[in-house]
């Protein structure tokens, strides 16, 4: 519906009171609906959720159309990213949002800071959806709201032109509101524990469940050493729940993102059950580290396996956990992959313990001879050390093409001294380029930093903090904060309007009219930054 048949319809409902509402004027509430059009988290989920599966098949028909996010860890930094999106590059499209459960752990737990462990509250995922996407319907309201402001002065000032212009851009505005991409680590508990939670992120808005096959007791971060592994058929189930509480919802189109972490995890609490040889158990118990013994020696509790007619124990370790085969990751990620979107998955997630794109591809080579049409999202970590990979990678294939490397050591190559140098150069270059070639060649359809905000929080903290109290004192804050971000165009530097001040401005009219007693009055001092 347009701004002005808005305005008509809700003039309808006013006059269907004969007068008893005529204190309520038609074009407020149009405005107020405008700046309310998502009412529910489902509502953010259905439409979202629409989003990606459009960027998808934007994707599928060129990798040039990859799509990106950002973790972020409270909803105010979520909203500040989209703002700032919007304003350089004038469109949200193909920037998404994406919720860690690192993040979550480490600093939304009332426990206080955790690992990523799955120890932190699981209703702590879904509050966050929430958090967020009440700030970024926030930043819709008052976007809008300030594009009303200029609608009113044009009327005011006589300018039809401008007028037309601004209900034109009412009519066609972009919302901050975007696909939320939401961790819901290995799901919790059981496949009815996944069910539950992934009910509550869907309900707060949530299109897309990122959920990976470690298990829930066990779980570590994907970059760490001990994970732990579960049977496919175990996996598939949860997969199931995560898309029964999708269309039981009615999100009819929300998107399943199935995790791998066999690359990195030697180790599985359970033996697959297996009906037949072949099957998905065979296949999943056929690459655990055996010693064929005689049945005569074996003793109780042994797990003895038949293959080929040999009767082998898989080895078992203290911890009472079973190890696979080494240098059986990437065979079991191509098969964890291929058997998720066999059964219901949408894309893929492989954590690697680098950025590589060879290595990623030679994955997907494999799992798009049985799926072709597969994809991921990537982990771009800031757990992988980007500058010594990539510098290394660049070194690696100049030894191999003969080049003359002398003046380098791999081992050091994180260091300054080669930050002007043209392998720094050429790694930067990679590095800058990564998430575009591995889009055309390793089948990566959606890039995200799990941790970036939780870094540059730091970072800016450290850097103020080493100003302030220091010699430079308020001019530490000054200079590097609020002068960069009137100079920047930061909209934050108004925080009185960021908080809200003027849309409640705005309602104080609409509720009183002339007696509305507004806070954004000649004395209010975010009038000093009028010009920023």
């Amino acid at each position: 519906m347009t701004y002005s048949a808005d305005i008509a319809d809700a003039d309808l409902t006013i006059r269907r009171f004969n007068g008893t509402w005529d204190g309520i004027n038609a074009e407020s509430v149009a405005r107020m609906r405008s700046q309310n059009r998502f009412r529910t988290g489902l509502d953010i989920a259905r439409t979202t959720a629409k989003i990606m599966r459009a960027d998808m098949a934007a994707y599928d028909a060129d990798p040039a159309h990859y799509t990106q996010s950002l973790g972020c860890w409270h909803g105010f930094i979520a909203q500040q990213k989209m703002i700032s999106i919007k304003k350089h590059f004038g469109t949200t499209k193909g920037r998404y949002l994406y919720l860690s459960g690192w993040m979550i752990a480490a600093l939304r737990s009332d426990f206080g800071p955790l690992p990523d462990q799955s120890m932190h509250e699981k209703t702590s995922v879904p509050a966050l959806i929430e958090e967020i996407y009440t700030f970024l319907k926030q930043a819709d309201a008052r976007e809008l709201g300030m594009m009303f402001r200029v609608l009113d002065a044009a009327r005011d000032a006589g300018d039809e032109l401008k007028a037309k212009q601004m209900q034109l851009a009412i009519d066609n505005y972009e919302t901050h509101v975007v696909p939320i991409i939401a961790d819901i680590d290995a799901g919790f508990g059981n496949a009815e524990a996944t069910y539950l939670l992934a009910k509550k992120m869907i309900e707060a808005g949530a299109c897309a469940l990122q959920i990976e096959n470690q298990v829930s007791d066990e779980k570590q971060c994907g970059h760490q050493d001990g994970k732990v592994t579960v049977p496919h058929e175990d996996f598939i189930a949860k997969i199931r729940a995560c898309r029964y509480a999708f269309l039981g919802l009615g999100v009819d189109d929300g998107i399943i993102v199935a995790r791998t972490d066999s690359l990195g995890a030697g180790l599985t609490k359970q033996i697959a059950v297996s009906k037949e040889s072949g099957d998905i158990g065979d296949q999943y118990n056929s690459f655990l580290d055996c010693e064929e013994i005689d049945p005569a020696t074996a003793r109780n509790g042994d797990v003895i396996l038949n293959r080929s007619g040999k009767m082998m124990r898989p080895k078992r370790l203290p911890s009472n956990l079973f190890q696979f085969r080494p240098g059986t990751g990437a065979d079991r990620c191509v098969l964890d992959c291929i058997v998720s979107l066999q059964n219901g998955a949408d894309l893929l997630w492989i954590e690697t313990e680098k950025p590589h794109i060879e290595q990623i591809a030679s994955m997907v080579d494999r799992i798009r001879e049985v799926v072709p049409n597969a994809k991921l999202a990537y982990n771009n970590s800031p757990s992988f050390n980007w500058t010594l990979n990539f510098r290394q990678q660049v070194y690696d294939g100049w030894l191999e093409a003969g080049r003359d490397v002398s003046a380098y050591d791999r081992e050091k190559l994180m260091s300054e001294v080669y930050d002007e140098t043209e392998l720094g150069a050429k790694a930067d270059e990679q590095i800058r380029t990564f998430q575009r070639d591995s889009a055309a060649r390793a089948g990566i359809f959606h890039h995200l930093i799990t941790l970036p905000t939780y870094h540059t929080a730091a970072l800016s903290t450290d850097m103020l903090a080493k100003e302030y109290f220091g010699e430079q004192a308020m001019l530490g804050y000054v200079k590097h904060v609020q002068r960069a971000e009137i100079r920047q165009g930061i909209a934050c530097v108004k925080h009185q309007n960021m908080s809200g001040s003027d849309v409640g401005d705005d309602h104080k009219e609409y509720f009183a009219g002339e007696a509305a007693l507004k806070a954004g009055g000649a004395h209010n001092t975010m009038n000093q930054f009028a010009a920023a």
